[in-house]
């Protein structure tokens, strides 16, 4: 089974030679072929010339994919998975933060039957208040917010069977989500602790701006994973929401008009009546749009509404 690295590239001149000395080095201890996929995202100093340095020293293992600009992590990450060949796929940063060294023990988790493995940095080290406390806050959110529970999604170094990654495309910066969306698809998911060192060279591509993004980038992942096949329940329950509002409200005037002599047509509660059930209506409306945005999606690409992991027929199982 072939073994796929990809690795996003974006301003790492400074690591690229030893990150690569590194895979080398732990991939001639395994029994399995191989190849590295650098992505380059856009890069501004030397990291291209570095890169076809490496695919010209060693063009059997080495390809480089080489953006026109910088379109980002999932991107850069996307388009390596789309051009590599391997069963089971390796993600990991080029900042040489992750260790290729843990590979092998990614690879060994895998082969106990699951469908991804994710790197856990217990001993991270990154500044304490600008990346590690955040990345706590966005962890526990998104697990508590998904259903998938993870210690650290933004730990980059994962190992994927390929079956796990087929079924959904990646867009804006949802790399983080991987997790995810594979869950989504009926992959099992372990987590395993790795290695983390201080970056050498070179600066860190995030601040304290990511944990908004991944705030707004988690309200997206979870329509898509809750309410992507079924819209009609989100909207639909959020309209009858507002239209049963609207209905206690109106009884409440009645009730008041005919004890209380008030007038239903002169007080605030009519008009806030009134809005609720519109808004109702308008979102049940919407869903029902989106249910049909839903199946044209599905049948103008004949795609299924379901995952399959085997097939057994004849007594013996297919994958």
């Amino acid at each position: 089974m072939k073994l796929s690295l990809i690795i996003p590239v974006y301003n790492e001149e400074g690591n690229l030679d030893n990150l690569f000395c590194a895979i080398e080095k732990t991939m001639k201890g395994l029994k399995r072929s191989w190849e590295v996929i650098f992505v380059d995202d856009g890069s501004v100093d030397k990291s291209l010339s570095i890169l076809q340095g490496l695919a010209e020293q060693d063009p059997k293992h080495v390809s480089v994919v080489v953006f026109r600009r910088n379109y980002g992590q999932t991107a850069a990450l996307a388009a390596g998975i789309d051009h590599s060949n391997g069963d089971t796929i390796i993600l990991m940063d080029a900042d040489m933060q992750n260790d290729p060294a843990d590979i092998p023990m990614l690879l060994a988790k895998l082969d106990e039957g699951y469908d991804l493995v994710s790197g856990w940095r217990i001993e991270r080290k990154d500044n304490a208040i600008t990346r590690n406390f955040p990345s706590r806050v966005g962890n526990w959110l998104i697990s508590r917010v998904t259903g998938v529970h993870l210690h650290d999604y933004g730990c980059t170094l994962k190992a994927y069977r390929r079956g796990a990654l087929e079924g959904f495309r990646l867009y804006g910066e949802m790399h983080r989500f991987i997790p995810v969306y594979a869950a989504s698809v009926g992959a099992k998911i372990a987590e395993i602790p790795v290695n983390h060192y201080p970056r050498i060279s070179g600066k860190t591509k995030y601040g304290l701006e990511r944990t908004v993004k991944v705030i707004l980038d988690l309200f997206t992942v979870k329509f898509l994973v809750a309410f992507g096949a079924k819209p009609i329940y989100l909207f639909g329950g959020t309209g009858l929401g507002l239209m049963a509002v609207s209905a206690v409200i109106f009884v409440i005037l009645v009730l008041r008009r005919i004890f209380s002599a008030v007038s239903v047509m002169g007080s605030p509660l009519f008009q806030m009546s009134a809005m609720f059930f519109i808004l109702g209506f308008q979102s049940m409306l919407m869903g029902l749009i989106a249910e049909l945005l839903v199946r044209t999606y599905h049948e103008s690409q004949r795609k299924p509404t379901y995952t399959v992991r085997s097939i057994i027929r004849g007594g013996k199982k297919r994958q």
